[in-house]
């Protein structure tokens, strides 16, 4: 099995300045870019031994598996995978451990936890001890909306403060919920998924204001933000030119040590190739420069995941 020692060379700790800013290790000249999905889905078919959450239902016919992934990744250059295991899985982290376990170094795992459930604050201590684990990905939507102000989830952000784990989330329409949260807990590494947009904004034409609240996050050094899956937003094929817009907004407001390349890919698989989604940052957004995009494309996220 695959031991934390082995898998975490480093910790989110040491990224975090003595005045209580964020910092990021220098870039080395020469060094390959190294490229670093910061979310795939990835799930196994569902069996009578291991079912699926009822009422769940996949983002593709087929299932996403690693026999599946792994020879996109080669195809298309990518380095390493950050898996978000789907909500079909529940709390499961079993599959994304395997995928590690079996290919040491090239993918880690944000697990899923319960936020109306604060008995879950006695396992935040040893979450990152957990092989393959880096940190912990909520998706706040729906009628879970009011734990962010109910005081339903209010145990957990100091809690995972405390244990240093990094927490990727998504919610619609709430990340201004946010900047109470990042004010009182500094150091707290806060990730908006998919640049703070959700299925649901799409559907109610609120991108911008969605892509507003995440600007204005920017300035709490603890937040930062995928600039994932951005063919799944866009009404174009690519270059996905009316997403472009979005992107600037967010990379002027963070910088590229705060940003990071992500597909989500099984969200809009017949829309882009691994190699476009990748292209569209490297080749089709002109106002990165080459240390940008070394940065977007893996460093950043490797930094502030503490995945050495």
């Amino acid at each position: 099995m695959l031991t934390r020692r082995e898998f975490l060379k480093g910790s989110l700790a040491a990224t975090v300045a003595a005045a209580g800013g964020w910092s990021c290790a220098a870039a080395q000249p020469g060094r390959r870019r190294v490229i670093v999905d910061a979310q795939v889905h990835m799930w196994k078919a569902s069996t009578p031994e291991r079912p699926w959450v009822v009422g769940s239902r996949p983002q593709l016919p087929e299932p996403f598996t690693i026999e599946r992934v792994v020879p996109l990744m080669e195809e298309a250059g990518v380095d390493r995978i950050v898996i978000v295991p789907p909500s079909l899985d529940g709390e499961r982290l079993d599959y994304g451990q395997e995928a590690a376990r079996r290919y040491p170094g090239r993918f880690a795992v944000m697990g899923r936890i319960a936020l109306d459930n604060p008995a879950n604050a006695r396992r935040l201590q040893a979450w990152r001890a957990q092989p393959g684990v880096l940190g912990i990905r909520l998706n706040i939507a729906g009628a879970q909306a009011a734990w962010l102000t109910d005081g339903t989830a209010d145990w957990f952000w100091p809690a995972a403060e405390k244990a240093g784990i990094p927490v990727m989330y998504l919610t619609t329409g709430q990340s201004h919920q946010f900047a109470r949260i990042a004010e009182r807990h500094p150091q707290l590494a806060l990730i908006i998924d998919h640049m703070g947009v959700s299925s649901e904004t799409v559907q109610h034409k609120a991108v911008p204001a969605a892509i507003a609240q995440s600007a204005a996050l920017a300035k709490y050094p603890n937040v930062s933000v995928k600039l994932s899956s951005a063919p799944l937003f866009s009404a174009e094929p690519y270059p996905f030119r009316d997403v472009t817009p979005h992107i600037r907004r967010l990379f002027d407001a963070y910088g590229p040590r705060r940003c990071y390349w992500g597909t989500d890919i099984t969200n809009s698989f017949a829309k882009a190739t691994y190699r476009q989604r990748i292209s569209h940052f490297t080749e089709e957004l002109n106002f990165l420069s080459e240390d940008d995009k070394d940065w977007i494309m893996g460093r950043a996220l490797l930094v502030r995941l503490g995945w050495g």
